[in-house]
């Protein structure tokens, strides 16, 4: 899971969804955490509230949450 997102697409624009992803799951981040909210996210399917930990506790995007 560590392997870095990429588009198969040949479409130009394709190319840049991945990386624009993950600029809107950290910024996503950063505001929830700067408003004190959860985090909504999808986990197998069902939309869970993730409460927000400080920065330095902050999940890796590139690897897919455990799930439980």
């Amino acid at each position: 899971m560590n392997e870095p997102m990429t588009s198969r697409l040949a479409d130009a624009d394709m190319q840049a969804a991945p990386a624009a992803l993950l600029r809107a799951a950290i910024r996503a981040r950063e505001l929830a955490r700067q408003t004190g909210t959860p985090l909504v996210v999808m986990r197998d399917g069902v939309v869970v509230e993730q409460p927000m930990p400080d920065k330095a506790d902050d999940l890796n995007l590139h690897q897919r949450p455990p799930t439980n």
